[in-house]
């Protein structure tokens, strides 16, 4: 971490502890170059963000990300999306369609080892910054390209968005009720995901790098990161010609595993599918005959008669409140709980003694405000949330510039001057 990158002020408190390098974590050392906008790539650069690396978010002068006015809570005209997915990210500004912007970019390629960008396939290379280009300036560095559809194939130049994924992708339409429409689940969970494969892929091509010395492409689509969670769908329909669908609150043949409701109007959570948990179930329920009952005994057998099982132990956890049935169950052994709102998440007290409820410090309103924590925690380099997101486009110009390139006060003013940055 270099001194320019050092937290000052109220983002220190982010970032204690007693070793000297705490807040270096595992990709200290790493320079990112983010060319990303909204959510996808924006995501995965985070990623390596919060594990230490130095990213370098690039908007061009006049176009700053739209994710900046995104999310639903306003304060003082500014909007908290940003802080998810800018936080532990220098920001500068650079016009990448200007000569000069264009040699000041690969001036910055030369000193970087990563870039995330996700533009739709052919925008690097309709600005003579396609991977080659980028390659001789830097052999060791790593292209990571997300789009819609990926860099080949008929559909690679078609502009693609989450919802668009989800649903192509045959994600979406395991979602619901049958006989419904599917609906959307209410995040860019396309997005998310395409951003989570990219990460992984830089990972990898950073160890592979570590080995030849060479960089490469990371080539992610967000209709390929949708397929790639669907579990057995593929097969299932390659050997059986089944057709998975939506099937509600459960999914079907697994039992029991679905919502159950309680006394006081609310629902819980029972997976009790594995014949030992189901066994605790039953104790539990002090019918401790269902175990051995033919109709639910075993996995197949308990998927085969789903309906009257989940009808079963609907009416006996009927009998109990939410708070009394989790804790009931809990002390049996049998996997439970609750269906939590954002405000139950946020107040609950395993999330916040793993630090997943955590303080990012924005400049923006002077306060710290709440944001989800990091995954995976690392034991030994741990991440770290050093700030929150810059509040400007351009914050950390002089920084950048001035400090990883070099150039003296007169070039940035002159770049500044000319539209450049």
């Amino acid at each position: 971490m270099t001194d320019d990158q050092q937290p000052t002020g109220s983002e220190a408190d982010v970032c204690t502890g007693s070793e000297a390098d705490v807040c270096r974590g595992a990709l200290d050392g790493i320079t990112v170059l983010e060319l990303g906008t909204l959510i996808a790539g924006p995501y995965g650069s985070r990623l390596l963000g919060d594990m230490g690396a130095d990213v370098i978010k690039i908007e061009p002068p006049d176009r700053p990300d739209p994710i900046r006015t995104w999310g639903q809570a306003e304060l003082d005209g500014h909007h908290f999306f940003w802080t998810v997915h800018a936080r532990n990210k220098r920001a500068i500004t650079l016009d990448l369609r200007d000569p000069r912007g264009r040699e000041v970019f690969l001036e910055l390629v030369e000193r970087a080892d990563i870039i995330v960008e996700n533009f739709r396939p052919g925008t690097l290379e309709r600005w003579d910054l396609g991977y080659e280009t980028l390659r001789e300036r830097n052999k060791g560095i790593i292209l990571v390209r997300v789009s819609g559809y990926g860099q080949t194939g008929p559909d690679a130049n078609k502009a693609g968005y989450a919802s668009v994924a989800e649903a192509a992708s045959g994600l979406r339409y395991l979602n619901g009720y049958p006989g419904q429409l599917p609906p959307r689940l209410a995040l860019s969970l396309g997005d998310t995901l395409a951003g989570m494969f990219a990460a992984q892929g830089a990972l990898a091509a950073l160890y592979r790098r570590s080995v030849t010395g060479e960089g490469q492409i990371v080539d992610t689509s967000l209709l390929e990161s949708c397929v790639a969670v669907q579990e057995s769908t593929i097969p299932d329909y390659d050997v059986g010609g089944i057709v998975r669908g939506p099937s509600g609150t459960r999914l079907e043949g697994i039992a029991p595993s679905n919502l159950y409701p309680t006394a006081d109007g609310s629902h819980v959570i029972i997976a009790a599918n594995q014949d030992t948990v189901f066994a605790r179930l039953c104790a539990a329920m002090d019918q401790p005959q269902l175990a051995t009952d033919p109709r639910f005994a075993n996995h197949g057998a308990r998927g085969r008669n789903q309906d009257e099982l989940d009808a079963l132990i609907g009416e006996w956890s009927s009998g109990f409140d939410a708070a009394a049935l989790t804790e009931k169950l809990g002390a049996a052994g049998v996997v439970t709980g609750p269906v939590n709102t954002v405000a139950e998440v946020v107040a609950d007290p395993h999330l916040r003694e793993r630090g997943m409820i955590a303080e990012h410090f924005d400049t923006r309103i002077g306060r710290n405000v709440l944001g989800p924590g990091i995954v995976p925690q690392l034991t030994g380099t741990p991440g770290t949330i050093r700030n929150a997101g810059r509040a400007e486009p351009g914050e950390d110009n002089e920084a950048v510039y001035g400090g990883l390139l070099g150039l003296d006060a007169e070039a940035i003013t002159k770049l500044r001057e000319d539209g450049v940055i």
